[in-house]
Order: C-alpha cells, then structure tokens, then sequence
C-alpha cells in the first residue's frame, strides 16, 4: 500500500497547508489513537492507552500539540505532555515510563514555517511502515468521541528534561569526565536549548552555548548541524577545543575542532567505528546510506570493518543493523546511531561517544580522521513538481549513463528523491572536485528540463 502522509520521517510540510492543519492533526491524533485502543497489548482491562507528546521550539507547536491532544483524547487515549523535548528524548521516555507510543511534533532541520509529526513505538523505535498505514487508512474515519467516562487524560511532565539529561549522562563511561575542556555547543534554538549545556556542564566541562534562546521563529536560522558557520566563528572566538552543532530537534550532529574544521556524520562515524575497533567493543560492521563518501567505505575497509548501505533515512539505516546484529551506523546529515546506547539517532549520545574516543585516545578529531580520505561530493538539490518521477525520463538517463561512462570505476552517481523535501537530489563523487561538479551540473540540468517538460 502507498502511503500518501507518511515519509521516510513521519508527516511535514508547511504550517497552514495540507497536512499540517489543526483539522488534519487532529484526525491524526484520533486516528493513531483508535490504532492503539485497538492494539492494546498487555494493559488490563479498563486501563487507557497513555502516549507521550514532545515538540521542538517552534511557534506553530503550541496548536499542533493541541490538535494532537484533542485527537487522542476522544479516541479515549491519555496524554502526558514535556514541552519542548528533543526527538530521541521523546524516544527514550516513551521507553522508560512503559508507554504505548511517543509523538515528537518537529520538522527537524527545515525552517519554522514547517512542521512535521512522527511516532514512536513503545519500544522507542520509530513505527513500522505497516502500523503507519494503518493510521493513514483510518484518516478518513469520522471522528466519533468516546463516552465521557471514556475520555482520555491529559497532563504534563515536569521532570522530563532532567530524566533525559541523566540519560544522556549515563552513555558516558562514568571512569571519564570532561574537565579541562572548553566545548561550545549549538542548540540551533530548538530543543536541545535546556538540555545540551546541562549534559555537558555536569561531565566537568567549560560550557559556551550559542542558539539557546528560541524564540518560537528562530529555530535553524543560520545556526545549528545545517549551517555551521556560526559553530565555527564561536569556537575559534573562544578558543575552545571542540565545537558540537545540534539541529532544531536534536537528532543531528556536526562537530568542530580548534581550528573551526567540521567533521560531518561520516567523519564522526568513523572516529567511533575506529575508537571501538581498537579498543575491541566493535560488534560487526558499520551501516552507511547511498550517501555516504566512498571514502569512509575505503577507509572502513582498512580497518578490517563490514560496510553495508542502506537507503537514505535513519529507518533503513536501523533495519539493516538489527538484520545484521550491528550497532553502528549513520548518516552524512550527521543522523548517528549507536544502538547499544540508544534505540534512535541522538546528537547528545553521540557527541558523548565522540568525546569518550578523544578522551580514551588522547587524540584531537584531526588525528582520529587521518586516515579518512573523502573523494570530493557534490550535491545538487533540483525543485520538483509534486508527484515527479524520474523513471521514463530518457533524457536523464543519458546525462548519468554518459557522466558514468565518464567516472568509470572512479566515482558514484546517486539521484534519490527526498522524503522530506520536493526535491531530486543529484549526487555525484569523483576524485577531482572539478570532475564532481561538472558531471553533477549536467545532470541536474537534465532533471530541470524534465521537469520543466512536465510543467509546460
């Protein structure tokens, strides 16, 4: 069944336009409520479903949680509400308080006008494709409240930060601490804005944080994992060690050394994957997406490490783990999985597993990436008419067959169209810069003269 809301990371899109109505969360809320009433596992008889609902900083959230609330509600499910909470915070607390699913309202790194919902399982995994259809099957289902003495609940956490700040802690080795290090972390004014500084300040460590004052519009306003320069104006201002960049909602990362140099999620991938080889707790390989340099897969390769590529989306990457029994993994993006701390991508873990290798090693982020050659990646992201296909686009196909012919054996050509976006993104590695853009350039005028065909 294709699924019509649900993308490779829940339902997004813009504030005020289908989906992201109060109307259609509301739907949604009831929808996935009837989904759980229906579904009630192991809860005695007479006991509501309870899900948790976090948010990022944005403005539109208050009116989203609210729809959400009052989906569930009537569909006679309780509700236990944090505020803003970063996603894997809402992953983590739906765990530990034993409930029966999460809800994180956020569209991560996209700017304020957008806004997205995405679910999480009671086991803080996100939900399987076949549980999402189900939801979407059920949308159309007029809302028709339960009795009053069936209404569901609502209230709020009020320890829920302090509960995922000594989570977070806990991933660190408690024979460590961070003293002596100067850290600036950027919060991207999105959730992680009273949590991250904490973390790190109760580690031992010297704490400047930059976008921790949301203001309901600035979240990932030139700041954060996707725009790092404000990340490395602030470290080389204070002279700090290391630099970490959240994103809006939590689950990204990039970090910083000294000198303003930024590692991305491959990078810091392998400077874990390496740290755990040589330290003997590596479990298996590592799993990368169709995006990952074909440098890191080289560099693993020397290490003796399995590599495996999954589709783009910290979901697929996840899949192939548990398949494979691994408990590594990312995303270029900076979507970092490490499975035997957490069941999702965290940029706080993370930052946390980056920091233990540099403490365990005594090595800086340069030193620990060496041996990390990249070929050189561009990336061109073409605008898109809703419901664009590439296939049938001969056109396309031989701008790639004749960039490849090109590359030989030498580079990789991925085009992908974005779950998130309405976008198709050209990537192409070679290992010339000027060979990347050349062969990314002609494709991705390919796919705009498709489209403009199409829109013609």
């Amino acid at each position: 069944m294709a699924r019509k809301y649900f993308g490779t990371d829940g339902i997004r899109g813009r504030v005020g336009e289908s989906p992201i109505t109060p109307e259609f969360v509301m739907h949604l809320g009831y929808a996935a409520g009837q989904v759980l009433v229906a579904d009630r596992g192991s809860l005695p008889e007479g006991q509501h479903p309870t899900v948790l609902i976090g948010k990022d900083t944005r403005i539109s959230g208050y009116m989203l949680e609210a729809a959400l609330e009052a989906g569930f509600t009537a569909a006679g499910v309780n509700v236990q509400l944090t505020g803003p909470m970063p996603t894997p915070a809402v992953a983590y607390l739906t765990r530990a308080l034993r409930l029966q699913a999460g809800v994180v309202i956020s569209a991560s790194h996209n700017p304020f006008e957008d806004n997205g919902i995405k679910f999480f399982s009671e086991s803080g995994q996100k939900l399987p494709d076949s549980v999402e259809e189900t939801i979407e099957a059920r949308l159309d289902t007029p809302i028709h409240t339960v009795g009053a003495r069936q209404l569901g609940r609502a209230r709020r956490i009020e320890d829920a930060a302090a509960r995922y700040i000594e989570f977070c802690k806990s991933t660190f080795p408690n024979h460590l601490d961070l003293r002596g290090m100067r850290i600036v972390v950027d919060c991207a004014h999105g959730a992680t804005y009273h949590i991250a500084p904490h973390v790190l300040h109760e580690l031992g460590a010297e704490v400047i944080p930059i976008g921790n004052a949301p203001n309901g519009y600035n979240i990932n306003d030139q700041c954060g994992a996707t725009c790092t320069s404000a990340l490395t104006a602030a470290v080389r201002h204070h002279g700090a060690q290391i630099g970490i960049a959240l994103d809006g909602d939590g689950d990204r990362l990039m970090m910083a050394d000294a000198n303003g140099r930024i590692y991305d999620g491959d990078a810091l991938v392998y400077i874990i994957a390496r740290h755990r080889i040589q330290s003997n707790y590596m479990k298996g390989g590592v799993v990368g997406t169709l995006m990952t340099n074909l440098g890191m897969e080289h560099a693993l390769g020397r290490l003796q490490i399995p590599f495996e590529r999954a589709n783009v989306g910290d979901r697929y990457v996840i899949e192939r783990l548990q398949a494979n029994g691994w408990t590594l993994g990312g995303e270029t993006s900076g979507h970092i999985l490490c499975l035997d701390k957490h069941t999702t991508g965290d940029g706080i873990v993370s930052a946390l597993q980056v920091l233990r290798a540099l403490r365990e090693s005594g090595e800086t982020l340069d030193a620990m990436t060496a041996d990390l050659q990249n070929y050189a990646q561009v990336m061109i992201n073409v605008p898109v008419i809703k419901g664009f296909k590439l296939d049938g686009c001969e056109a396309v196909k031989l701008a790639v067959d004749h960039a490849q012919a090109a590359l030989e054996n030498s580079g990789r050509i991925v085009l992908r169209a974005s779950g998130t976006e309405p976008v198709i993104r050209v990537m192409v590695e070679s290992p010339t810069a000027v060979e990347a853009q050349r062969w990314a350039d002609n494709i991705a005028t390919a796919v705009q003269g498709a489209v403009s065909l199409i829109a013609a």
